[in-house]
């Protein structure tokens, strides 16, 4: 597989949260269609496979996540 092109800058990251599912979509630039590879640990990478190029991610549970990694801050 040929390198993807990520950290280039994008004129801008839209997200949007959706508290119900504890999700968080992040998109670099205007949202479009694209390839969801897992990479774990409830990450999904979103990339157009024919410009090789990414587009954004979605964290799945991200108030857990917070909410755990707090408690542990906190109990340190």
């Amino acid at each position: 597989m040929e390198a993807l092109k990520m950290l280039e800058k994008s004129k801008t990251i839209d997200w949007e949260y959706d508290a119900k599912a504890d999700v968080l979509y992040l998109s670099l630039g205007d949202p479009r269609p694209a390839i969801g590879v897992d990479i774990g640990d409830g990450l999904i990478v979103r990339y157009d496979e024919k410009k090789a190029e990414v587009l954004g991610l979605t964290v799945v549970g991200l108030r857990a996540r917070l909410a755990k990694q707090l408690e542990t801050s906190s109990g340190e």
